[in-house]
This record gives structure tokens, sequence and C-alpha cells, in this order.
């Protein structure tokens, strides 16, 4: 699989990230024996030659279904955790807890998970705030790298980047939908364009959303995705040919990762022109931005 210099962490990452989503969320999806399915779906994006795995305590079960693979394989991937605690003594407290649901010594990027207001940030931040927890995990090599995820509004990403020059890792929804209906939440160019300007990592998510479910769900991912395999192929083309991305972390749905994985046999960097028409396509076939709601 090809690998792209994953910002100033330095690390060589595959373009497809494993989403640890897509194992936590199992019990959904009916079947008895999640941990052999989490294990055969982990098995196999291992040797398609993915290395980097982006994780979540609030992915359900995905720590404790993953952690003999990181124990195995620990310094052979990059592991991507992340927090949703805003303080530095919650960030502490769940920064241990996984780390010991894991069985890891260490994370290579620890992230304040899904950011979405000024406020949030400004907390995560100020005094007494998340930050201060990440800075110190760093200087006692609990963590290599600092990272931030946002889903709703790209202008937090930009703000974050301007108050805190820490940053190693972003994660970002960097899909054709958001380019239907541009708005300056969801328009992901100018935090790339920032991202190549201060050498940071990027992992893209949402590559093959096109709306919001409509009626109910049938898959585990909170949007709903496009399933066709042409569409699925253009998709994640598109994604991975915006400069700046380094790696598209793969669907929370497993049942979904064939397909992604086909895909990826006949990857190619989709041209200016090729890129222009698809998102006409994609307006055509109804694709809705995620955000603004």
């Amino acid at each position: 699989m090809e690998t792209r210099r994953f910002g100033k962490t330095g690390f060589n990452a595959s373009i497809l990230t494993l989403g640890g989503c897509g194992l936590g969320w199992l019990h959904e999806k009916g079947p008895q024996n999640y941990q052999k399915i989490a294990d055969q779906a982990i098995q196999r994006a291992f040797e398609l030659g993915i290395n980097i795995v982006d994780i979540a305590p609030t992915y359900g079960e995905a720590e404790l279904r993953f952690s003999s693979w990181a124990k195995k394989n620990r310094h052979k991937i990059f592991l991507a955790e992340k927090t949703m605690e805003r303080t530095k003594k919650g960030a502490e407290i769940e920064l241990h807890a996984s780390l010991k649901r894991l069985g890891v010594e260490f994370f290579d990027s620890y992230q304040f998970h899904a950011v979405s207001s000024l406020e949030e940030l400004n907390q995560i931040l100020g005094k007494e705030g998340a930050l201060e927890a990440f800075k110190e995990a760093q200087e006692t090599g609990l963590i290599n790298h600092i990272g931030i995820t946002c889903h709703n509004d790209m202008r937090i990403i930009l703000e974050a980047l301007e108050k805190f020059d820490g940053f190693s890792t972003i994660l970002l929804p960097v899909y054709i939908a958001a380019l239907t209906h541009i708005d300056p939440s969801n328009d992901f160019r100018p935090v790339l364009q920032k991202a190549i300007e201060l050498d940071i990592g990027v992992t893209a998510i949402k590559a093959i959303s096109q709306r919001r479910w409509v009626g109910k769900p049938n898959l585990g991912t909170w949007y709903e995705p496009m399933t066709k395999q042409e569409w699925i192929d253009a998709l994640l083309y598109y994604t991975l040919s915006q400069p700046g991305v380094t790696t598209y972390s793969i669907p929370c749905d497993v049942s979904l990762w064939p397909n992604i994985f086909n895909a990826l046999e006949r990857f190619k960097i989709l041209h200016e022109e090729e890129q222009l028409q698809l998102v006409k396509q994609a307006t055509s076939a109804g694709f809705i931005p995620l955000y603004p709601e």
C-alpha cells in the first residue's frame, strides 16, 4: 500500500487508516462472535499494509478488541488515540485508562476528540484545560504528538492552529459532498492549505458520505454512505487526491471495508478536471453536506 509522510511526525503512514469505530460498534450489526469478526477485519487490514490506527474510548469495545493486536504490533504501527475530556484532570484519567485497556505504554498521537465549539477549544487550551495534561504526558513519554479532530466546523481547527503551535496531526471530514453546497463550516480546503504550511499530518474522514441518513440507518456509519463500488472508487480517490491529505480513516462499519480495499486496487490521483466533473456528478446525484445542519 502507498505510504505518505504524516507531517512533522515523520512517520510514513499508509494511505488508509484502520478506523477503530468499525471494531467497537460491531454489536449493532447483530453477529455474535464480535472478537472473531474484529480479528478477521484487522488481519485483512494489516495484510494489505495498513500501519496507522485511529481509536477512541467512545468507540464501544474498540480498545479491548484491538488490545492484543496493539501489543503484538506496537512498534510497527502509528497508534492515534482520542479523548472527549476537556479538563486536565479528566484527560489525565482517560489517558491512563486507554493505555491500560490497550495494554501499551505510549500513544504516537493523542487527540482532542470532536471539538465542536470555540468554547470547548478555549476550555481545552485554558487554565486546567486538557492541553496541560497533554503537555505533561508528552514530557513524560506517554504520548509523542498532540492532535485535534473536528467534525462540524472547519473554522475551529483553523482557530486551534492559530492559538497553539504544538499540533502535529489533525483529523477532519474531507469529502466531496461538502463541495456541493460550500459553507465556511464545511470547507476543508483552507484547513488543508494550513496543514501543508505547518507540516501537519492529516487524517481524512467521511469520504464516502452522500448525506445524513434519511429513514432508519442500516449500516454502522452515522451518515448515509454510497455503497456502489464505482462511487466508492471515485469518492475515495477524490479524498486521497486532495493536497495535504495523508491518509483516510476507513468507515465505522466493517462490512464496508472490503469495498474500500477493493477500490484501492485501482487507486489513482484524480486530475483537477476529473475532480470538478465529479463534484458536478455528486451535486446532480443529490449529495448533501453533513454540516451545517
